[in-house]
């Protein structure tokens, strides 16, 4: 069976729809989005995921939102939650329930340039100001802190001379788009392990 996927976002979705379009021994269950007018929201309908709108502050108390999440995730047999550009904190509740099935992607080469406050644009701002000659994208599973959980996979993007936050973004989101689904069919394979912090892939003729 399939490992079923729960994607949670907040902007434009072109992540969630990349993790639809290039799924592989995994499924897409539903959408999760904590903003009605999100771009994620018409992605999603128009390739007939269901899809939640869910936040914190529709419910005005973060037990009672993490609440609902948990009974959507357990009710949908969820195996692994995706954030691709969410932007609100998940309860350390649902982290605990869902250790090590929890993953973001992140614009930069973590641990740079990760952190509250270090999402979207100001993340390429802050790579272009460092005057860094490479950024990139980053899966990581996701713990209680801000871009500090064990690092599954990255990328490297070349930074160029006439680099805008605009133009390097575009550039890193066009990797993201590969990089996310890669994680999740690693995943999905029974091919990632984490003991101490540490991932470590193994080939597909591993024994685990």
């Amino acid at each position: 069976m399939d490992l079923r996927v729960a994607v949670f976002a907040s902007g434009g979705g072109s992540n969630f729809q990349a993790l639809v379009e290039r799924a592989r021994q995994y499924r897409v269950a539903f959408l999760v989005c904590n903003r009605p007018r999100a771009g994620a929201l018409e992605r999603a309908k128009n390739l007939n995921i269901p899809a939640y709108i869910l936040a914190p502050r529709i419910f005005g108390d973060e037990n009672l939102y993490a609440d609902a999440v948990l009974d959507l995730l357990h009710k949908e047999n969820i195996g692994l939650i995706a954030l691709a550009g969410y932007l609100s904190k998940i309860p350390a509740r649902i982290i605990g329930e869902f250790q090590g099935r929890i993953l973001n992607i992140h614009p930069a080469l973590l641990p740079r340039f990760g952190g509250k406050g270090f999402y979207g644009s100001r993340v390429h701002r802050a790579v272009l100001e460092a005057n860094e000659t490479v950024s990139g994208a980053t899966v990581h599973f996701v713990d209680e802190d801000y871009d500090t959980g064990p690092i599954l996979l990255q990328k490297k993007v070349p930074v160029l001379a006439d680099d805008t936050p605009d133009s390097l973004a575009a550039r890193v989101l066009r990797v993201e788009h590969d990089l996310f689904p890669e994680a999740i069919h690693l995943i999905a394979q029974g091919r990632v392990q984490i003991q101490d912090r540490h991932v470590t892939i193994h080939s597909p003729a591993d024994d685990h």
